[in-house]
């Protein structure tokens, strides 16, 4: 895959065109945390049919999966994997991304933890009654959702560092502890949440579990928005949790393995999406500095006459060509069946993201004073794009995973 086909170009311009109309004039009050997310999010959804298309593909996954269980031991599974394999779908879920992060970052990160991370996870670890309890909601937005693994004292250590517990209470569990910059926090409907089994042994050695929890449940408090440097159009917050009672039914583990491999899951999920994410930031500064180098003079002629600006555009370019390729080769690899591995995932992640940072940067400093000003756009996507080299594991976590997953082979 060398560029988008015909089909893709006109999903992406329809895509392009909406956001002109229904998110650019709002992106004042979205920087500023006025308007929530959710709306907007929903609108796209409803627009494209998206939500309607996630309902019919739930339904029939579901009555699968129903079929396979009835034939029991050895019937017929719906691994991800295999259920998008040459479909095509990867260049269709990655457009509306590429086109939101032109003009908000935030609106993709608080549309992907609800989707990819909460949703997902129910999909990949919860039963047949989880997923129509909870997933399908968070598929079609009607419900948002959060992802709670990092904690005040954890960071990139999410799970040797984690100290929220799951106590055995009769047949259910009674959980404590507190989360940390959590994505929809503040206003999540369902929360994905991840706590130690408190059963004795050693902190570090215990077994972690996932478990779904609803907002208002006794003993679970949502925090306010946190303030925070970018990506003010995603909610984040910290939750607290005292002595919440969560039944066997809320316990998501039918997908095998611990909650540390679901988690590993979607770290692979996550992190190949950024690339996506990054591509359409680069895209956009790229294009507000190109339009700003031909029509900014300094000494009599425009800008874009001088070497040194000149550079830095043939610098952006090849960011841009660069992740653009990781793209691709993303979209290709789905249409195969083939899932990144650890160290892929990461690599994407690692080099899309410092690439966007980057990118961004070099266009507030292209626009000179008038970069730094709230009014020229960049400003605004260089503060989105550094959330890029921290969430979904840090630039230095990055290195580390690539390394480790390499010399284990």
């Amino acid at each position: 895959m060398i560029e988008w086909s015909d089909e893709e170009v006109m999903v992406r311009d329809a895509v392009r065109d909406w956001i002109g109309k229904e998110v650019r004039p709002h992106l004042d009050a979205l920087d500023s945390g006025e308007l929530p997310p959710y709306g907007i999010i929903r609108g796209l959804y409803s627009t494209f049919g998206m939500d309607e298309l996630a309902r019919s593909s739930f339904r029939a996954r579901i009555e699968k999966e129903k079929a396979a269980t009835a034939e029991g031991p050895g019937g017929e599974t719906d691994a991800p994997a295999q259920s998008r394999a040459g479909d095509g779908g990867a260049a269709f879920r990655m457009l509306p991304i590429v086109e939101l992060c032109r003009v908000s970052p935030g609106l993709v990160t608080a549309m992907g933890v609800s989707l990819g991370l909460a949703a997902g996870t129910i999909m990949k670890r919860g039963t047949i009654e989880q997923k129509e309890r909870w997933a399908l909601d968070l598929l079609t937005l009607d419900k948002i959702g959060a992802w709670a693994i990092t904690e005040p004292d954890s960071g990139s250590d999410a799970f040797g560092g984690m100290k929220s517990t799951a106590r055995r209470d009769g047949d259910g569990y009674v959980l404590n502890g507190s989360k940390t910059f959590i994505t929809n926090g503040p206003d999540a409907d369902t929360i994905v949440f991840y706590a130690k089994l408190d059963d004795g042994r050693d902190a570090r050695d215990r077994e972690i579990l996932t478990f779904v929890l609803d907002s208002g449940m006794p003993g679970l408090e949502q925090s306010r928005p946190l303030r925070k440097m970018g990506c003010h159009s995603s909610p984040t917050g910290e939750l607290f949790l005292t002595d919440v009672k969560a039944g066997p039914d809320r316990l998501l583990d039918s997908g095998g393995g611990s909650g540390r491999e679901s988690a590993r899951q979607n770290f692979v999920t996550e992190r190949a999406g950024v690339a996506a994410m990054a591509l359409g930031v680069i895209e956009e500064c790229l294009q507000l500095s190109v339009e700003y180098a031909k029509t900014r003079i300094a000494w009599s002629k425009p800008i874009g006459d001088y070497q040194l600006i000149q550079l830095k555009l043939a610098k952006m370019e090849v960011a841009r060509l660069n992740v653009q390729n990781l793209v691709f080769r993303h979209v290709e690899m789905e249409k195969a069946g083939r899932t990144p591995t650890l160290a892929e995932a990461s690599a994407m992640k690692l080099y899309s993201a410092q690439a966007a940072s980057e990118v961004a940067m070099e266009a507030v400093q292209l626009f000179g004073g008038n970069g730094y000003m709230a009014e020229y756009r960049v400003e605004q996507l260089a503060r989105d794009a550094k959330a890029f080299q921290i969430y979904a594991g840090t630039d230095e976590l990055q290195i580390t995973h690539i390394a480790r997953d390499l010399l284990s082979r």
